[in-house]
């Protein structure tokens, strides 16, 4: 189950996505979902396929996109299970005070596909650019709240660790799993109540070792004399390219068809 966890990793691929700016593709995270929030019945259909070439031209294999999807599948149940019981409506089944109606299998339908094409989206993103172009993306998008005092580098650079320690605590946690295992633990087997408890040793030694490469890294970068954003220069400055222009070309078309679905044509 940990191995098939894909959020926050990069996959090396030459593809036409992968040599974007990052900026574009951020933006272009938030364009999509912004959209996915507008659409009706007929946008869903313009937003899967505007999806699905963005897939097809990532070059990332399919199979390794929606194994994703595997680590959001209790909360996509969940999600389902409420909108079906508890959005009221024309009723089609009830059994004492639980029943189903017409319009909770619909809006269940609607989140569900908006969850998981969420999902692949954002993976999109990650999955083509670095974490530190994605650092360098995010800080130079957010660089005018400055002028707010907003600490704008720190909050690239935290958000940069915390995607490049996913794939490792993922690793790590796998490792103590299996050592576990080896030993007699667990986790598969028993009802809900019975794997919590089987979780709790593998807690404890995967906090311990996330808080002392925490450490390690803080000792790091003190030594290096790191000390924020300030009078910072970067090695390779980010530059918009013509193909970035002709991206948010693009981004606009997409996002001016989905408004015209919705408000004009009411679909």
């Amino acid at each position: 189950m940990i191995r098939e966890i894909t959020i926050g990793q990069y996959y090396p691929a030459d593809s036409v996505l992968h040599r974007l700016d990052p900026r574009v593709k951020f933006i272009g995270t938030l364009v999509y979902i912004v959209s996915l929030f507008i659409c009706k019945s007929g946008g869903y259909i313009l937003a899967a396929a505007f999806l699905a070439c963005m897939i097809l031209l990532s070059k990332v294999p399919f199979r390794f996109m929606i194994r994703g999807l595997r680590a959001i599948l209790f909360l996509l149940v969940f999600t389902m299970v409420l909108n079906t019981f508890l959005t009221p409506g024309t009723i089609l089944w009830q059994w004492k005070v639980f029943h189903i109606t017409k319009e909770g299998l619909r809006l269940a339908g609607v989140m569900a596909v908006r969850l998981i094409m969420l999902i692949l989206g954002a993976s999109i993103m990650t999955l083509t650019t670095t974490p530190n172009k994605l650092t360098s993306g995010m800080e130079t998008l957010f660089r005018p709240l400055k002028a707010l005092h907003v600490p704008v580098h720190e909050i690239a650079m935290m958000m940069s660790i915390a995607l490049r320690f996913i794939p490792i605590l993922l690793e790590e946690t796998d490792k103590i799993m299996k050592a576990q295992t080896a030993r007699g633990a667990d986790f598969e087997s028993g009802g809900l109540l019975k794997r919590a408890k089987a979780m709790i040793p593998l807690l404890v030694p995967l906090f311990i070792s996330a808080f002392r490469r925490a450490n390690d890294l803080a000792l790091a970068m003190e030594a290096r004399c790191y000390n924020g954003g300030e009078g910072r220069t970067q090695m390779k400055p980010l530059v918009y390219t013509r193909r970035d222009h002709l991206a948010y070309v693009v981004l606009f078309v997409y996002l001016a068809a989905i408004i015209v679905l919705r408000v004009v044509l009411h679909v």
